[in-house]
């Protein structure tokens, strides 16, 4: 898409604008579609642009993932609009738009990175720095979760997005995001007793 300049309020078409957000409707849309299109783009794209960054521990590769994924969604949104689950079908993108930039830039993730300095770092706390390794440990303990329980994890226990925020990002159902946290719950747990139980085990040999 080539750049240009457009007024979302007005209905005036031109096509992404490289780094700042600004994904504009084909000219040929009806109203509906545009409407529809910029609703959704107002309400998702800073939550995208967070949960990338999380995944990613960059806003240059955060914002060019959530652009390619919009620009994505700009090419199909007349079939999405016909769509039982439209948020699930945006997510799904925004992941795989996520794991080509990851891959793209050869990055490796790693329990410390930008995403747990700043969760620790923005709590208020009287020993930041103990916060911070607890932040790493859980990010790491987090990142070993199945995908589904991992976005979850992030979304509600990193982000702190409620459990409705996450289910209308993901596109699933209340109860699904629920289930999806106590699995992960009960996965951690049972993590971090066993790595607990053979630090003792360890230590009494």
């Amino acid at each position: 898409m080539t750049q240009a300049d457009a007024d979302p309020e007005s209905g005036a078409v031109g096509s992404t604008v490289a780094g700042s957000g600004q994904h504009v409707p084909y000219p040929e849309w009806p109203p509906s579609w545009q409407i529809s299109y910029w609703a959704f783009h107002q309400q998702f794209r800073t939550r995208y642009l967070n949960w990338a960054y999380l995944r990613l521990g960059s806003d240059a590769d955060a914002e060019e993932a959530v652009d390619a994924t919009f620009d994505n969604l700009t090419d199909k949104w007349g079939q999405m609009l016909e769509m039982e689950n439209l948020n699930g079908y945006a997510w799904k993108i925004l992941r795989h738009r996520v794991f080509d930039q990851a891959r793209a830039r050869g990055r490796r993730e790693s329990p410390m990175d930008a995403a747990s300095f700043d969760a620790a770092m923005t709590r208020q706390s009287q020993d930041p720095f103990a916060d911070l390794a607890e932040a790493m440990v859980a990010f790491h303990e987090i990142r070993s979760l199945p995908e589904r329980q991992r976005d979850v994890m992030e979304l509600c226990a990193c982000l702190e997005y409620t459990t409705e925020e996450a289910a209308e990002l993901m596109g699933v159902e209340r109860a699904t995001v629920r289930s999806l946290k106590r699995q992960a719950r009960q996965r951690l747990i049972a993590r971090v007793r066993g790595e607990n139980a053979e630090g003792t085990n360890g230590e009494q040999q």
